[in-house]
């Protein structure tokens, strides 16, 4: 629970308005695990807040660790001890990502996505996504979160920003927004208003700047076409604090010669951002293979020289079914 939504519960419970502070101390910067352990509320308070609250804090049933150092986390979310999600421990030198889910299944249905093809389950609570921080043996080593894990952040959005409010606000951890990126595909309502209401990063998944092709693969582009959602982040400014990226995958013969790197240069010109370029990883489920490495480098340096930032991202936890788009919380 955030600041506000604590002082409204202890409001109601008639305590004094300054022990959601003390609650905040015990939960973000104590990490108190249990109710009883906030000695500075009394006997009472603790007793009454037992009756009606919990902590949340949930260990993770599994953990698989890759060849790369990669490990990958299977967690029941607390509404349904029969659904579960997946959160990724990214260890890179002196960084340390994690990369986080927020629903249960995906409803955007994008064709080259393990998660999106099991369809949707239910929305986590802000609960259940920051347990996955708080709940893992490396919480303390962390340096980013990314919110790229399973589901679409912006279709869950009141929670992302309970979240990332957390995460970011100095009675919470206290991180720096540029510490968080949240992914989207494209959802502009609820794009529009994460932009007015958060300073963390934006990634969008664009994998296509062909609008036709694009459809073929991302139905959302039916619903919010590219071309919008490119008009609505023209309407920011880009060249603070706050980074925007576009997300494409690279798969064989459908979205990587240098006609689409033409196109997508095109559509991001004047665009202060950058593209981070992924290997599509390949799964039985779906009808695509990855780009050649020679591809993919020549499609990386067409974007460079014609002034788009663009780097290629690192496969990590391929072997545990931990890369980009392999994810879908089997508790098997």
């Amino acid at each position: 629970m955030t600041l506000p939504q604590l002082q409204e519960l202890c409001a109601g419970l008639g305590f004094p308005r300054f022990t959601a502070k003390q609650l905040c101390d015990w939960l973000y910067k104590k990490r108190a695990e249990s109710i009883d352990n906030m000695t500075n509320l009394s006997l009472a308070q603790r007793a009454r807040l037992n009756e009606i609250a919990f902590i949340g804090r949930n260990t993770p049933v599994r953990c698989q660790v890759s060849r790369d150092g990669t490990k990958k986390y299977l967690f029941q979310t607390t509404q349904n001890t029969q659904s579960h999600i997946e959160t990724v421990y990214i260890p890179d030198d002196d960084r340390a990502t994690l990369c986080v889910s927020c629903q249960v299944g995906c409803k955007m249905g994008c064709r080259f996505c393990v998660t999106g093809r099991q369809g949707f389950h239910g929305n986590l609570s802000a609960g259940d996504i920051l347990n996955q921080l708080f709940s893992i043996p490396e919480f303390e080593s962390l340096t980013n979160v990314v919110f790229m894990g399973m589901g679409e952040p912006m279709d869950n959005l009141d929670t992302i920003l309970d979240a990332t409010t957390v995460l970011t606000a100095p009675w919470g951890l206290g991180w720096s927004p540029k510490r968080i990126t949240v992914s989207t595909v494209g959802i502009i309502p609820g794009l529009k208003r994460f932009l007015d209401e958060s300073q963390c990063h934006v990634a969008v998944s664009l994998h296509n700047a062909v609008a036709a092709e694009r459809e073929q693969i991302m139905p959302v582009q039916r619903a919010y076409p590219l071309a919008d959602v490119l008009a609505l982040l023209r309407r920011y400014d880009w060249s603070g604090q706050r980074r925007l990226s576009f997300e494409y995958t690279m798969f064989r013969g459908l979205n990587d010669d240098q006609r689409h790197a033409q196109l997508l240069v095109d559509a991001l010109r004047g665009l202060d951002c950058r593209v981070n370029l992924i290997r599509f990883h390949e799964s039985p489920e779906a009808p695509f293979s990855t780009s050649m490495p020679s591809t993919i480098q020549s499609f990386q340096n067409y974007l460079n020289r014609h002034g788009v930032i663009c780097t290629l991202r690192a496969s990590r936890g391929q072997d545990i079914d931990a890369a980009c788009g392999l994810l879908a919380g089997r508790g098997e």
